[in-house]
């Protein structure tokens, strides 16, 4: 049992990072299993379909996105960490998804693309406006940061500037475009008495 579970896991691992790059229309299931050294009927055996590989997929990543999530709010870090920590978070994910492949699930999968949508209403922009909230109250964040406007200004900075179709044809790297999207962002709603002291910033992100 573990020997499938392993090659489920390794043809999960490597169409992810497939998908995620080049996007899910432009990726074969016959160049999968070649690339794995895998036979056809091995590789259909775990996965019937392209399509029930991508749902899988996506779901991973959103458990994984959430779970982790849970990990840094359940921490004992001080509250304005736990939140960087989120936002660092939310960058990794985001800025691994190219355009094609949002391009290509709302295209070729109209219903996951509606569940993702929701994941990232209700599971993300919701949560961390409330973090935000209780942020503004404990007065880390000055009183009149819009709570919704900040999580969305962070997601399409990290959307427009933060993925591999961008950064490609740029000079500056991965971990310099996260720390000056979140040093802007993250410490432009700040208080002056929590910018004194939070000091996330000066450290390198780890974007690995």
């Amino acid at each position: 049992m573990s020997g499938e579970f392993e090659t489920r896991e390794r043809i999960m691992d490597h169409a992810r990072e497939r998908f995620l790059r080049q996007g899910f229309s432009k990726v074969t299931m016959d160049e999968l299993s070649t690339d794995l050294g895998m036979s056809k009927k091995t590789f259909y055996k775990f996965f019937p379909s392209k399509e029930e590989l991508l749902r899988t997929i996506v779901f991973a990543l959103m458990k994984g996105v959430e779970r982790e999530m849970e990990l840094i709010e359940n921490s004992d870090k001080p509250f304005a960490e736990r939140i960087a920590d989120v936002m660092v978070l939310l960058g990794k994910n985001v800025g691994r998804i190219s355009r094609a492949f949002q391009l290509d699930i709302q295209r070729f999968a109209p219903a996951l693309w509606k569940e993702v949508e929701a994941f990232r209403r209700d599971r993300i922009i919701a949560r961390m406006g409330k973090m935000i909230l209780k942020a503004r109250e404990e007065g880390i964040f000055r009183e009149e940061i819009n709570e919704v406007i900040l999580v969305h200004m962070l997601l399409h900075s990290i959307q427009g500037i933060v993925n591999p179709d961008f950064l490609t044809q740029q000079s500056f790297s991965l971990n310099e475009a996260f720390r000056t999207i979140f040093k802007t962002l993250f410490e432009g709603a700040l208080t002056d008495e929590a910018r004194e002291h939070f000091h996330k910033f000066d450290q390198p992100f780890t974007t690995t």
